[in-house]
């Protein structure tokens, strides 16, 4: 358990580079913000928080790394449902402080998930951007 990392994973450094190389700028895992994000894009207003899908449980029922240990399920049960408990209960604080977040789960790192990501990002940003509607 110990070898298991928390910050710099290789999943969450493949979310930075393709973020990255797309010419998105970022600060990372600000204490500042509930549950410390992996990823803060402030110019848009956005968290991105990269998870794997066993240890944050992917709600997905076709993701194949999010099933349960078969083994020890007196320790694993409670241990995994309080990491989604925390999940929700940070999620809820930031959207309730203003931020957009999205989250990428592992199975979803393919070229086309990451691009449609950068996409939500920019027309959130665009949108944040546009003249509010009414009299001058």
């Amino acid at each position: 358990m110990q070898r298991i990392r928390a910050k710099d994973t290789g999943l969450e450094m493949l979310v930075r580079k393709y973020l990255h190389a797309r010419g998105f700028r970022y600060s990372l895992h600000r204490t500042a913000l509930p549950g410390c994000p992996d990823i803060v894009l402030r110019r848009y207003r956005t968290i991105v928080q990269v998870q794997g899908c066993f240890w944050h449980q992917h709600p997905d029922p076709g993701c194949r790394a999010a099933r349960l240990p078969r083994s020890n399920e007196k320790y694993w049960i409670p241990k995994l449902r309080r990491t989604v408990e925390r999940d929700a209960k940070n999620l809820r604080a930031l959207a309730d402080m203003g931020w957009a977040v999205e989250v990428v789960w592992e199975c979803r790192t393919d070229p086309a998930s990451l691009a449609q990501l950068a996409e939500r990002i920019v027309a959130r940003g665009s949108a944040a951007l546009r003249p509010a509607a009414g009299p001058c």
